[in-house]
């Protein structure tokens, strides 16, 4: 009837979305009681599936329907000879219909409830996590904030049921503290809130049910955002025609490398060729010049060392990218100055080119914004942290200051295109924490950008190709992971009918 998986569907929604999903699925014929009772069986089975070995098990409740998942949960263990205790943490004065029914449940099978107790915890196999659902939109009060903070610090595995309590399900943030989960179930739709920011480190490893809904009822709700996935992206990826030359393959221009950061437009000139472009130029300080064209001798170099030194290439190439390595120098923000006047070429604006931006703002369509929260943040002339508290209004707040494609990089990174439209890119590791990631991922984008696929695509499956490379490189270990060892996989990546 229902099934869970590790893979998860394309669409993402609101927690409003989801309750709207919840409500035609009931209107359909399938009462609340029994969505509540399929929760609470594919939670438990994935509880088993995950842990074979657990036979102590805490579950612990709060006040909404995720309480009711937990006390069907509870009694399906029960059933099943699991030594369950049950915590009522919240007010059961505010249960529902259905929840009272599933708590009326465990007290047929006389599964009494005890008070929250931090040895309760400890003791247990497996923590299941019914405390808060989607709906909690302020922030946890004392008392329930010392409960989530025991719970991590003392429970040796945690299921979290729907998503961890006291993660914001639209906003991806935790509302002071959340449940570090190590498995999250989310049923119906899957919640915005855990895919990006800090969703993925409360949920630990996610999955989702349906849990039975027929696909009718997902037509009738737009989701919010769609996840984007290499795959979707093939068409771009196809066998080149034998006659191909280099001058089908576009010329991308890269431009930084101020003192001392040759490395950063070194990185990202040669993820531009390893994602495909035909030709590859870097304008650069003339100290950097050689040494880059002479430790990649693929790459062409212009020394620059006026403005005036790089008019001309740029009436050559198809795209720019600039940022790189730039610096905030006067020579750094000539360079970006005209580049900006010569705007009739497609353009990646990352790293410091964006900070000199935020400076002085304008506004156009043919470029593609990459900025990470810390940038982003100047962009808005706000704090960053503002930025992570609700990372889907800032990148659309981006788009519409800035126009053009606009990315807002890191975990589950975020891309709004003209008209609000979002989508998001789940794919990637903690192993991408070192420096020069973003560099590559510029030039991998405006390779793309040379090839002639439009700012909207080369955004979406450059960040996708960047993040899977990234994972495919982290199986030989997320720590000490460098930004050059994507550019191997990068290849492979877009080369697939080679590799199968």
């Amino acid at each position: 009837m229902f099934h869970i998986s590790k893979e998860l569907p394309p669409a993402l929604y609101t927690a409003a979305q989801v309750r709207e999903l919840d409500r035609l699925a009931i209107d359909s014929g399938i009462s609340g009681f029994e969505l509540m009772h399929r929760a609470a069986a594919a939670s438990f089975q994935l509880l088993k599936d995950i842990w074979p070995d657990a036979k102590k098990l805490t579950v612990i409740c709060g006040s909404g329907n995720n309480a009711g998942d937990a006390y069907l949960l509870a009694a399906m263990a029960h059933g099943d000879n699991f030594d369950v205790t049950l915590i009522q943490a919240g007010d059961t004065n505010k249960f529902s219909t259905d929840a009272k029914m599933a708590a009326d449940k465990c007290r047929q099978l006389d599964l009494a409830t005890q008070a929250f107790d931090c040895t309760l915890v400890s003791e247990a196999d497996v923590v299941v996590d019914g405390l808060l659902g989607s709906g909690l939109d302020r922030e946890l009060s004392q008392e329930w904030q010392e409960m989530v903070m025991t719970i991590n610090r003392h429970a040796s595995s945690v299921l979290a049921l729907d998503l961890p309590s006291g993660l914001h399900a639209d906003r991806a943030c935790a509302m002071n503290e959340a449940i570090e989960a190590d498995a999250t179930l989310t049923f119906i739709g899957l919640k915005q809130g855990l895919l990006t920011g800090q969703g993925p480190k409360y949920c630990g490893q996610l999955y989702f049910s349906d849990l039975g809904v027929p696909e009718n009822i997902y037509q009738q709700v737009k989701p919010s955002l769609q996840r984007i996935e290499l795959d979707s992206f093939s068409k771009h990826l196809h066998a080149r025609a034998r006659d191909t030359h280099k001058g089908d393959c576009g010329h991308v221009l890269l431009i930084g490398g101020d003192y001392g950061y040759a490395g950063a437009i070194r990185l990202a000139a040669e993820a531009a060729l390893r994602v495909g472009a035909g030709l590859v130029s870097v304008a650069t300080r003339p100290q950097h010049a050689l040494t880059i064209s002479t430790n990649r001798p693929e790459i062409m170099t212009v020394a620059v060392e006026s403005v005036s030194d790089i008019r001309n290439i740029l009436g050559s190439v198809d795209t720019v990218v600039i940022g790189p390595g730039l610096g905030q120098s006067a020579w750094a923000s000539g360079l970006l100055s005209s580049v900006l006047q010569k705007n009739h070429l497609p353009l990646v604006v990352d790293a410091d080119a964006l900070n000199l931006l935020a400076t002085e703002p304008m506004t156009l369509a043919d470029w593609i914004l990459t900025p990470h929260p810390g940038e982003a943040a100047r962009l808005l002339n706000i704090e960053s942290k503002e930025i992570q508290a609700n990372r889907f209004e800032a990148v659309v707040r981006l788009q519409k200051k800035y126009g053009g494609v606009c990315m807002l990089k890191g975990a589950g990174s975020l891309i709004a295109s003209e008209g609000g439209e979002l989508s998001l890119c789940d794919a990637g590791n903690p192993g991408m924490a070192s420096g020069g990631m973003g560099d590559v991922l510029s030039g991998v984008i405006g390779g793309l950008l040379a090839q002639g696929i439009a700012l909207k695509d080369a955004c979406s499956l450059g960040v996708c190709l960047h993040a899977s490379a990234a994972d495919y490189a982290a199986e030989s270990g997320e720590r000490g992971m460098l930004a050059s060892d994507l550019l191997p996989e990068i290849r492979r990546l877009v080369n697939p009918a080679q590799y199968l």
